[in-house]
């Protein structure tokens, strides 16, 4: 036999035999072993395939059995443009493939007026074009549309009959849960439950004693999670006509520690900016604990840039992670690098790239010695940073910026005076004096000084020890990356989600100002921006009369400093020390899911009332969760009323007390854009690409989060729903009874922005499958109509690929502040345990309590020898991982270690390891894995489920079975820590409190 023949029947013997225990035996048998078992073709030639949606002959003719439509897929949080393939007879998907229309699908893009039967004809296999323009889905997004026909889909209004947490259900009529959860009373036999009815008070304080909490319906909280283009309804239409100050999404438990550190080096903790590479342009790109063509957003997109810059043009991918990813490519050569890390030592890696930026005077001296928005245009240049402003060193003042009234003072570089940053063209970078204005001394540092003093703080060799990154590596990687200049980007996203993870991104941000590449073609973009969509030239959709201004603290604890609360004011009054507070106060910070359940539970700052949960599932996405359990399963420890809008029964879900239906990919109304990663304008438009399953209200309306709210609204009485809701530029007014009345109109005001789009035409109309909706249409725009339709027809309004740039610049720069080098926001505030300031500037910390006790005292190395960290997979997402064509490209999820630590531990592939933390344990699997850094557990997200069809539920006394599959793999969330220097709460970062999932310490047995 041939010896090659023969070594991959051994290794496919291996696999087989591995395949088995993870549910594959049939199928990797037959595979592997060549055997001729399996279903007949259904044609000899042609197989299983497809009918086709159409033929192209001289032009596209159409198959009139099927519909096609644009719309967006939600497998992930990328909101990617799709061609939705459905049988007009069944009313089922067959087949997803890419928006050609949508840079989010593919690039480039076809020109947005293409007619819809050229988008077909360009994109045939005899197209010259189609390689070009060729658009697709992921493996998300082709298996993601099953969850249409989930058979654990919710699909009926459900009341738990049983206590919290038993999946014990009965459906109910949608009006007696209106009515329920509007009046309250004694729903469960377990004592009276205020209604929403009685919380929306926006008058009366919800604690006499203390006013400033504001008012009765602050004690409603809506958790939501990513935004699928539905969030500014639920925000501005629910939220703010309840009055609540109480919204959350999921940026906590997903990403929040790299949007404040994004947010820190824009000077915008409000608005919270978003810098993405210019992915097709830049040459020299470090990612930092996110792995383009695995991880990050935009998933796709990125993928397909990356890989054309690496083959067709001069991009080097260099990516820093402690597991080698699918983003180094060996086919690539010497233009991809992984960079090996320890789980958390990031922040040392790159403070000692700043290090020896700093002292090898690497940085862009021209650029950072500009002081002002007036020596940029001076300049011609894209930005400018506060690397010269003065930072006041004094006690009264200190971490104060010198100015005089708006304008900061900085030291002129040519003639060493004081003066307006206005009137200096250049300023000293490096300033450590004292300086006179005013007639008063001040003690003064340049941002740039107190940069190198902190980069400083500790030698190389201490960050090689920290990192695990050999100093010669960190050297290497700092003189590359600048030597590029403004063509070298960063990028960063959830590996950054440890303790330290705020101060990580702000680090790894500060890459950018030493070359100064934001703004920049090759360098750092805000994104393109979007077309007015919600408030637009007809029709503001986010405003109405009697509109709510929420009032007090939100339960969260964000966006109120410490210093400003009754609980310091009155400790100062009595004469105590105020510090350390009952508990962490996040001013910097715009939302913390993961503070919720314990804030109310300890009533601090106070006890919430009611809770919407919509699509949000924080017990399976925050680390340490398993602790809520408890809080949860009590309505009277947690939140009295639970109210989730939910499709399924997730591992939150599971917990409410009412569950109401949802739409779900391609059922639902929505406008998106992307986060970044894109140079362009970009709206998405969603509307429902099939016919929604769930029930109805009586007016026919299925029942989804957006018709809940209007009936709810109703229901309620509140301001914005109903008649004369909507008003228009016009001065008419419109009513607000069904979701398309609202979206259908932000579609109208995409059309009409700046330049309108076209009319679309009849024969349009029918190769869009629009014909269905013209007479909403008709009714809703107008004489718009055809241009609304024109924008549906495509899949949303998408501005040409050659509008992005002028020259070497992006079209669409971030310009609503300046780069941060120091940020006075961050600088001023005091840790609320401590008192302390913050570093204004980036700098290094260990992992560590939100009171500063490091990891490394409290867990030892003997006990907890291993860091555990997750990762994303090119396959798996939270959204995607329930529906059963998923199983067929990942069955399961591991305990990944590399075979050097294995070896340590006396495991192989296929041992069953129990992995323990100082709070949590999970049972699972060990695979074997080369490219993974020693001493680490690498834990693949999204599998190991408790809800989603993983575990039995019963309803209507009717016992539907879990399925196994689904409870397959681990979460590594069950490892996550408890905080044992706060009352009750998982561990987090300790500027802003994004929940810390990775860099777990842990120890592992064989079982």
């Amino acid at each position: 036999m041939n010896k090659n023949r023969r070594n991959f029947l051994l290794g496919t013997s291996a696999v087989a035999a591995t395949a088995a225990v993870a549910g594959y035996k049939d199928t990797i048998k037959t595979a592997v072993t060549f055997s001729k078992d399996g279903k007949n073709l259904k044609d000899e030639i042609y197989g299983n395939s497809l009918t086709p949606e159409g033929e192209i002959r001289k032009n596209f003719i159409k198959n009139d059995d099927f519909e096609i439509r644009n719309s967006v897929c939600n497998g992930c949080v990328t909101n990617c443009g799709v061609r939705v393939k459905i049988n007009r007879k069944s009313n089922e998907i067959v087949k997803v493939t890419g928006n050609p229309y949508n840079p989010l699908s593919t690039d480039p893009w076809l020109p947005y007026e293409t007619s819809i039967r050229d988008s077909f004809t360009i994109l045939g296999k005899d197209s010259s074009f189609s390689s070009l323009y060729r658009s697709t889905a992921c493996s998300r997004g082709n298996v993601v549309f099953d969850k249409a026909k989930d058979p654990f889909r919710v699909l009926k209004p459900l009341k738990r009959v049983g206590k919290r947490g038993e999946n014990k259900w009965k459906e109910i009529e949608i009006e007696q849960l209106l009515e329920e959860i509007t009046e309250g009373g004694n729903l469960f036999n377990e004592g009276h439950v205020d209604g929403l009815k009685a919380i929306r008070d926006i008058k009366t304080p919800l604690n006499k004693q203390h006013p400033e909490f504001g008012p009765k319906s602050n004690q409603l909280c809506i958790l939501g999670t990513g935004d699928d283009g539905r969030k500014a309804f639920m925000v501005h239409r629910f939220r703010l006509s309840f009055g609540t100050h109480n919204y959350q999404g999921h940026t906590s438990t997903c990403g929040l520690s790299m949007r404040a550190g994004e947010a820190s080096y824009l000077g915008d903790f409000k608005k919270y900016p978003h810098l993405k590479p210019d992915f097709e342009n830049c040459e020299y790109l470090l990612t930092i604990g996110t792995s383009p063509a695995q991880a990050g957003n935009p998933f796709k997109r990125q993928a397909k840039l990356l890989a054309k810059a690496r083959v067709e043009k001069s991009l080097k991918c260099v990516t820093v992670t402690p597991m080698l990813t699918n983003s180094d490519s060996i086919a690539a050569g010497d233009m991809s690098q992984w960079i090996p890390v320890i789980p958390g030592g990031d922040l040392a890696f790159v403070m000692g790239m700043l290090q020896v930026i700093i002292n090898e005077k690497l940085y862009n001296k021209e650029y950072l010695s500009l002081p002002s928005i007036q020596a940029q245009k001076n300049a011609n240049d894209a930005s400018y940073s506060n690397a010269t402003h003065l930072v006041i060193q004094d006690k009264e003042g200190f971490n104060k910026i010198l100015k005089d009234k708006k304008d900061a003072l900085v030291i002129d570089e040519k003639t060493n005076e004081l003066k307006k940053a206005s009137e200096v063209q250049n300023a000293k970078l490096f300033v450590d004096q004292e300086v006179t204005y005013n007639n008063k001394t001040f003690k003064v540092k340049s941002a740039m000084t107190l940069l190198k003093e902190s980069a400083n703080l500790y030698s190389l060799d201490f960050y090689e020890k920290e990192s695990g990154v050999s100093k010669n590596v960190i050297i290497k990687t700092a003189k590359e990356f600048t030597s590029h200049g403004r063509k070298s980007a960063v990028d960063c996203h959830g590996g950054t989600m440890h303790t330290t993870g705020f101060y990580t991104t702000y680090a790894i941000m500060m890459l950018g100002a030493m070359v100064g590449n934001l703004n920049y073609k090759g360098g750092m973009s805000a994104g393109g921006g979007r077309y007015k969509d919600f408030k637009g030239s007809m029709y503001n959709l986010l405003g109405y009369k009697g509109k709510v201004k929420p009032k007090g603290y939100r339960i969260d604890k964000t966006r109120t400093a410490y210093e400003k609360t009754a609980e310091y004011k009155n400790k100062v009054k009595n004469g105590q020390n105020p510090y350390p507070a009952k508990d962490t106060w996040y001013p910097l910070t715009n939302a913390l899911e993961s503070e919720i359940i314990t804030n109310s539970a300890n009533e601090y700052p106070y006890k919430l009332k009611a809770l919407i949960s919509w699509n949000a599932n924080f017990m399976y996405g925050q680390s340490g969760s398993h602790h809520l359990k408890k809080l949860l399963e009590d309505p009277k420890k947690s939140v009295p009323l639970m109210i989730a809008i939910d499709p399924f029964i997730n591992e939150t879900s599971k917990y409410a007390d009412y569950i109401v239906p949802d739409s779900i990919i391609y059922e639902t109304w929505g406008v998106t854009s992307a986060w970044s990663g894109y140079v362009t304008k970009l709206n998405t438009a969603k509307f429902p690409t099939i016919k929604p399953k769930q029930a109805t209200f009586k007016n026919g309306e299925p029942i989804c989060m957006d018709s809940f709210m209007i009936e709810l609204g109703k229901k309620l009485n509140l301001p914005g729903f109903g008649k004369n809701a909507i008003k228009g530029k016009n001065k008419k007014t419109y009513s607000l009874d069904k979701p398309e009345d609202f979206y259908i109109r932000a579609f109208e005001n995409i059309a009409m922005d700046k330049t309108p789009v076209p009319d679309i035409s009849d024969e349009e109309i029918k190769l869009a499958a629009l014909e269905p909706y013209v007479n909403t249409l008709k009714r809703i725009c107008g004489k718009n109509w055809r241009k609304t339709a024109f924008v549906m027809s495509r899949g949303g309004r998408f501005e040409d690929k050659k509008a992005g740039y002028k020259d070497d610049k992006l079209s669409h720069p971030y310009t609503k502040n300046h780069v941060c080098v120091f940020n006075e926001s961050l600088g001023k505030t005091k840790h609320s345990f401590t008192g302390k300031n913050f570093s204004g500037v980036p700098s290094f910390y260990k992992q560590q309590l939100a009171n500063g006790e490091a990891f490394e005292n409290l867990y030892s190395k003997e006990q907890f020898p291993l860091a555990a960290f997750s990762y994303k997979s090119n396959v798996l997402s939270a959204p995607s991982v329930s529906g059963k064509r998923m199983q067929h490209l990942r069955y399961t999820t591991y305990v990944d270690l590399n075979p050097i630590s294995a070896k340590k531990y006396n495991l192989i592939q296929g041992d069953i390891v129990s992995v323990n933390s100082p709070n949590g344990a999970i049972k699972a699997m060990v695979r074997l894995r080369n490219g993974l850094y020693p001493n680490t557990i690498g834990i693949e997200h999204g599998l190991g489920r408790d809800g989603l069809g993983a575990e039995d539920i019963l309803v209507n006394n009717k016992k539907i079975n879990g399925i196994i599959r689904r409870k397959s793999g681990i979460n590594i969330n069950k490892l996550g820590l408890l905080d044992s220097s706060r009352i009750f709460a998982t561990i987090s970062d300790f500027v802003v409190g994004s929940n810390a999932r990775q860099a777990i310490p842990v120890k592992i047995t064989k079982i």
